[in-house]
């Protein structure tokens, strides 16, 4: 009875993590409760098992994530992985031409960290990246115009759309809720989602930016598949299974 009791108190331990966080590191939590990687892995089963949590590679995350759409503010998770990602994404800003900045907290970070001497035609949805790149002397910025939405402060919608199908970039940095190898990129919203994919056809080298808990991750609509993206910045590896997804897929794998 007494292992059974512990069980259930460490079971509610993990609830109230996933309450807080909105996700559970295995691995970490194990460290922190001083059992095992096995002991929690039987645990998250047995609350999959209740319909409580949805199990993803290396932790859980809540049953209706994948519909769940963190508002941006709220998006700080992680903060100096993605700093460190946005300074390692430098490296494959042209100088010159057009770059498109997709709506997001690792691409914003990526334009907080530009030179005051980058120069190039900045393509963005989304308000707060306007703002940031107006602060730079040398650079021209387009906001492409649609429909608001306050979650992300990103135009979406059919204008939205119709304006980035006439738009040529060289290079566009890209976001996303989740990575799948077998179900691609995915965002909650469905209207993100068509903006995010019709990215993709106004740019010929597509980058990534994605710290590594998007990794197993499936959070709604599709939007890009692996095949679609020349370049992943991440800042930890991801496992072996994915190394060879995106070997296969062609996507060279930059650790931050």
């Amino acid at each position: 009875m007494a292992d059974i009791k512990y069980a259930e108190e460490r079971r509610s331990e993990l609830l109230r993590i996933l309450a807080t966080s909105g996700r559970i590191d295995a691995a970490d939590v194990a460290n922190e409760l001083g059992v095992t990687s096995e002991t929690i892995r039987k645990d998250l089963i047995a609350l999959e098992s209740t319909g409580l949590l949805r199990r993803i590679h290396g932790g859980a995350v809540r049953a209706d994530a994948h519909l769940h759409e963190p508002h941006l503010a709220a998006r700080l998770e992680f903060s100096s992985e993605k700093q460190r990602i946005a300074k390692r994404a430098l490296d494959f800003v042209p100088d010159g031409g057009a770059v498109m900045f997709d709506a997001g907290t690792t691409t914003h970070q990526l334009a907080q960290h530009l030179p005051q001497s980058t120069s190039f035609t900045a393509y963005v949805n989304a308000l707060p990246l306007a703002t940031t790149l107006l602060r730079l002397p040398n650079v021209r910025v387009e906001l492409i115009g649609g429909r608001m939405r306050a979650t992300t402060s990103a135009a979406v919608g059919a204008r939205t759309n119709q304006n980035l199908s006439t738009i040529n970039v060289a290079v566009a940095f890209l976001g996303t809720n989740g990575i799948s190898h077998e179900r691609g990129l995915t965002t909650p919203n469905p209207d993100e989602a068509a903006a995010k994919h019709a990215m993709l056809a106004a740019s010929e080298r597509r980058i990534l930016l994605a710290d590594h808990s998007k990794f197993g991750q499936v959070q709604g609509e599709q939007h890009a598949t692996l095949d679609d993206l020349d370049v992943i910045i991440t800042d930890q590896a991801p496992n072996a299974e994915y190394r060879r997804a995106l070997d296969r897929a062609g996507v060279e794998l930059v650790i931050a």
